[in-house]
């Protein structure tokens, strides 16, 4: 179900690239001004995290989840009304509803972290992790060509309707499905006991909100916040997501326009084209979790197991910068399928969540590590538009996005150290 929602996500997260040259060209949009719209979901999206930690850990990932689908998907399907408006009002209506997208879809990554906690033991969440965070190139797979066809055949508009209501569609079916591990009907004793004595937190999640038990009422919110940033070992953690999830932003928004204005693709094929690169980075998440898993099982520290697949995955992402000194088109995705290999492989970063954040504040510290991380969807699309602009090309940006693959390398290599779960000081935690 993880894995189902998260590619609905992402693909609403992907209608604007798909359908941003037609809107680019429909608005008469400049590339920095086509760069602050497919920034605009990262603004609140960042802005709403923390907020939106704090409702899972207030009322449970069940019903904060649910309204988090209901309404991003209700907030994408308005967007395609936009085309009803023209000039600056269109482009303000545009920039208004990415920001309530993103702020809408903000408990999405922190519930699937404390889900997984709440339902895999630590030898199995690598692989559950890797699943659920290969939903984002599997939307792409999905949904690409499907996208690019509506945009081809009905207008860009049609994009925004057809993903907004398939969204509302998938909200009632979680609404219908998910439970934590205790609450679930079919559960028996010998799984629950498998999974806690794995260290699974069991408790985490309940069949529906209780006051009594909501967690921000056990810490100290901000001294909580406070901790968590002042620990090396998470702040590694948070600062190498923001590096990793660059090249997420670049997938999400600037590549469909590269492969239409730097290569000369029409947007129907890129539409088919960047599905490939995505098939690998979907390819190489499943296999990132596989190596982890498998590490952990043969008797590596948690460190190695979750380290290794992150610096390899880095170190094949960074092979995109060798797209600048070619020119045919199948070698270039052949060079980007093999880079999102790379980054498929190095996701696990909601796995290490997983395994580090306190048990007290989960939501708080996967909303942290995804406020980091996300703040590069704010300055990953504003930097390349920058940068295109200046330039004329895309060959700055690609060395801009293998650079912060060299830098989360340096991150987990140096800052982060041994990875273990962190402790809260009993003062930040209420009698």
């Amino acid at each position: 179900m993880l894995f189902a929602v998260t590619t609905i996500n992402y693909a609403d997260r992907a209608t604007i690239s798909i359908a941003g040259p037609d809107i680019k060209r429909e608005l008469g949009l400049s590339a920095v001004q086509m760069g602050y719209v497919f920034s605009a979901f990262a603004w609140s999206y960042v802005i709403a995290q923390l907020p939106g930690g704090w409702l899972l850990d207030r009322f449970g990932s069940k019903i904060t989840y649910f309204f988090s689908i209901f309404l991003w998907s209700l907030f994408t399907f308005f967007t395609g009304a936009v085309g009803f408006f023209a000039g600056g009002t269109a482009v303000a209506l545009l920039f208004a509803l990415r920001l309530a997208v993103g702020a809408a879809e903000a408990p999405s990554f922190p519930g699937n972290s404390r889900i997984a906690s709440s339902w895999f033991p630590t030898h199995e969440r690598g692989r559950a992790a890797a699943i659920f965070n290969s939903a984002q190139y599997f939307a792409t797979v999905l949904f690409a060509p499907i996208m690019g066809w509506l945009v081809h055949a009905h207008g860009w508009h049609s994009v925004f309707y057809v993903m907004g209501a398939l969204g509302i569609l998938v909200s009632f079916v979680w609404l219908k499905v998910i439970y934590g591990p205790k609450q679930h009907p079919s559960v028996n004793a010998s799984e629950l006991q498998y999974i806690q004595e794995g260290g699974a937190l069991v408790d985490l999640e309940g069949s529906k909100p209780d006051a009594r038990s909501a967690q921000p009422s056990q810490v100290n919110t901000f001294a909580c916040i406070k901790e968590l940033l002042g620990n090396r070992m998470l702040f590694g953690i948070y600062l190498g997501q923001y590096c990793i999830t660059t090249l997420t932003y670049f997938f999400l928004t600037w590549f469909p326009v590269y492969l239409v204005q730097e290569r000369g693709m029409t947007i129907l094929k890129a539409g088919f084209v960047a599905s490939l690169p995505a098939i690998a980075g979907f390819v190489g998440g499943i296999v990132g979790g596989w190596m982890s898993d498998r590490l952990s099982k043969a008797g590596y520290s948690l460190s190695v197991s979750r380290k290794a697949p992150i610096v390899l995955g880095m170190l094949l992402s960074m092979s995109m910068i060798a797209c600048n000194y070619i020119e045919t088109d199948m070698l270039v995705v052949a060079i980007m399928s093999l880079a999102f290999f790379g980054k498929g492989i190095g996701a696990l970063g909601w796995a290490v969540v997983s395994d580090t954040s306190p048990k007290e504040a989960g939501g708080l510290s996967g909303a942290l590590f995804n406020t980091f991380g996300n703040t590069a969807g704010i300055t990953t699309p504003i930097v390349i538009g920058y940068i295109v602009q200046a330039t004329g090309s895309f060959s700055g940006a690609l060395v801009f996005v293998g650079a912060n693959a060299a830098v989360a390398i340096a991150c987990y290599l140096f800052i982060v150290g041994d990875i273990g779960r962190v402790k809260l000081e009993k003062s930040l935690i209420a009698k």
